[in-house]
Formats: structure tokens, sequence, C-alpha cells
């Protein structure tokens, strides 16, 4: 199986067949000297991926979580989130943010914590669901944003089943590691509340501690005139917007 290491720190502040992954249970979160901090520059990636590894895997100080990555629904989304891994853009930052009311959501990726961090370029949305009642189920990972086509760094794991409007891209699913969610759930929000910092953030244990590309399993990028490049090119583009 093709994968590659997502090193989260948890400050918790077609027919397929897969081998059984087995993620690390939750046993008590370790402390962590992470800091809140600017977000690394990262160019942007310009063309998708021709492919792609099977699970992308978050090491966490909670525990791993293994996502199973839907790149075929989300090529675009896919080759940003492993642009950024590979480049160390998470390595030491937290899921600063969580939602207990309706909306059942861990949110992660902004190495500032502050919700409004993220890259200085974005990207379109894609895998859209359907407005149907549960349309982000439990396990499900999507993307963060702003509006329409303003994907930047910033994701979500739903740790239970969520319906809300179907704005979001789709990328992956959690296939082991629900319990290292759960866990930073039932600790709350700080000072009480269904949205703000999770309560383990003030003990520095939500953290995403770093993303390492296993050898041998490094994306190979499409050359510039292949016929699947002028395909991508027509028919994803990209980049759509560059913020500053």
């Amino acid at each position: 199986m093709k994968r590659i290491l997502l090193s989260l720190l948890v400050v918790i502040g077609l027919s397929v067949f897969i081998e059984p992954v087995t993620a690390t249970a939750v046993e008590g979160c370790s402390n962590s000297l992470a800091q809140p901090h600017s977000p690394k520059r990262v160019e942007p990636p310009q063309l998708t991926l021709k492919s792609y590894p099977t699970v992308l895997t978050l090491e966490t100080n909670c525990g791993d979580i293994d996502i199973l990555l839907v790149p075929n629904s989300a090529p675009i989304t896919t080759t940003a989130i492993l642009t950024l891994s590979r480049a160390g853009f998470y390595d030491e930052t937290f899921c600063h943010r969580l939602t207990t009311s309706g909306l059942y959501v861990i949110q992660c990726g902004d190495p500032t914590a502050t919700g409004t961090g993220g890259t200085n370029w974005q990207f379109v949305d894609e895998n859209l669901p359907s407005g149907a009642i549960n349309n982000y189920p439990k396990g499900t990972v999507g993307m963060a944003n702003s509006g329409p086509n303003t994907n930047s760094s910033q994701f979500f794991f739903t740790f239970e089943d969520s319906t809300f409007g179907p704005n979001y891209s789709i990328w992956g699913r959690v296939i082991a590691g629900l319990d290292v969610l759960e866990y930073v759930a039932a600790n709350g929000v700080i000072g009480g509340g269904n949205d703000g910092k999770p309560g383990v953030f003030e003990d520095h244990k939500a953290i995403i501690k770093s993303i390492i590309a296993l050898p041998g399993e490094i994306p190979v990028y499409l050359v510039k005139g292949n016929e699947d490049t002028i395909e991508v090119l027509v028919h994803q583009s990209l980049i759509i917007a560059w913020t500053n």
C-alpha cells in the first residue's frame, strides 16, 4: 500500500480492496512545545499528480489518524494537500477549532491557530456532496473555506454525522483513528460553549507533528505536453486565485 505519513500534533488545542489499517489508540496525549507560528511559504502546484498514495497518516500526539484518500473524485484537493504535507507546512500545527452542536467538526491546518491562517494561494471546490441529511457523515475529511473556490490549507474532520451546506470539498475518509477525534471532542471547548478552541488546546495536546513521505512513494508529476496533462489543464484549472 502506498502511504504518506502526515505528522500532526493533535494538540488537543470501481471496487477497492485495502489491507486493514490499525491506528495508535488514545492512551493519554503527550504534551508538546509547539507554538502557533506564521505559515511556511509553499509554492502552489501547477498540475495535478499522476499517481497518489492510498492512505495519508496523520501522526498526532494523541495517536495516528489514517485517511483513505479519494483522488479520483478530488484530484486537485489531494494534490494540494500532498504538496503542503511533503513541504512540512502542517508540521507542529494545532487543530484549533471544535464545534459540538449540529456541526460535529474538528478543524486543523492553520499554523497560526487563529482560524485565519493558510497559504497565499487558493484552489477550486470539487467533490461536493448533495444537500441531503448527514451529507458529511462521521469520519469525513473535507476542506474548510471562506466561500466558493477559496480552499487553502485548513481542513476538518467530522467526529459524528453532520448536516451542513454542500459547500466543502471532500478529500478523504477516516479509516482508523476515530478514537483520537472522539477524545478531542469529549474534552469540549475551552470556556464551554459549542464552538471554539478544543479544551485540550490549553495543554498543547492537539498537534500535527509532521508529514513524512516514505522512500519510493514520492508522487510523480505530469510532464508538460503529455496528453493527460493537456486534459488536466483544460478541465482542471488548479490555481484560480492568489491571496496576499
